[in-house]
């Protein structure tokens, strides 16, 4: 996602040490990107690569069979879980 690809109205103030701010601004400068650019950016990725599970995951053929299986396979017997559901509620 392009940085510059919308109007930005929204602001995150950073608290940080002067070194860690040397790096970024290091950082910035090698990507020739201001400061804001490259935190955001690499913000950015750092969130999709976290967020990633949480949308989709890859699995391959015996992995996916697997999946598959578990999901077809039959219940098993809970009795302590048909127990506690069968149970008047404290609250009723």
């Amino acid at each position: 996602m392009p940085v510059n690809a919308t109007r930005k109205g929204e602001r995150i103030d950073l608290r940080l040490t002067a070194s860690a701010k040397a790096m970024l601004q290091r950082a910035a400068a090698e990507r020739q990107q201001s400061v804001s650019e490259c935190v955001l950016d690499s913000g950015l990725a750092a969130a999709a690569e976290t967020l990633a599970d949480r949308r989709a995951f890859a699995l391959d053929e015996e992995q996916w069979q697997a999946f598959i299986a578990a999901l077809d396979a039959p219940l098993k017997p809970k009795p302590n879980l048909e127990k506690l559901l069968g149970t008047k509620s404290i609250f009723e």
